[in-house]
């Protein structure tokens, strides 16, 4: 079958190269992840677990919360892959030789953060959404974007 059909090589910097790359996406998410934290902390059990309505409530509260910190910890790291895989290149690599540590540190981070309520788990996925972000402008050749960047994704909330 290999005869009759040719191997033709393809290459791509992306499954469609849009050329169209951000870190945004990825910190609004770990920002999402944050503030879910956040939220189940200051959600208080009821005083009295015996009150069905007030139980309910809670756990519901709380479940809820949890599955978008969840989730929100999985888009922050399909993020993270699309611009480990897809933007950085071999050259990048050798500009930046820590660019894979970071990028491992930050998806092992989202998952230390799906499996935990920890404002500090979620406060260093910040802070490597960041670092990396802080390589990514570099690399575009336009590190004052990346001022702009932290001003509008540390407002977030």
């Amino acid at each position: 079958m290999k005869h009759l059909i040719p191997l033709i090589a393809a290459e791509a910097h992306c499954d469609v190269p849009c050329g169209i790359y951000e870190p945004v996406p990825a910190k609004i998410a770990a920002k999402t992840v944050a503030r879910m934290v956040d939220q189940i902390e200051d959600t208080h059990p009821p005083k009295d677990w015996n009150d069905a309505a007030a139980a309910s409530l809670y756990i519901q509260s709380v479940s809820r919360r949890v599955a978008v910190k969840e989730e929100h910890a999985q888009i922050c790291k399909k993020e993270l892959y699309i611009l480990w895989s897809d933007f950085f290149k071999p050259e990048h690599l050798e500009k930046y030789p820590n660019l894979h540590e970071m990028f491992w540190k930050a998806a092992k981070l989202c998952s230390k953060d799906k499996q935990n309520i920890s404002k500090e788990d979620a406060a260093a996925l910040c802070g490597a959404v960041d670092e990396i972000a802080k390589v990514f402008y570099e690399v575009k050749g336009d590190p004052a974007r990346y001022n702009a960047y932290k001003e509008i994704t540390d407002k977030l909330y």
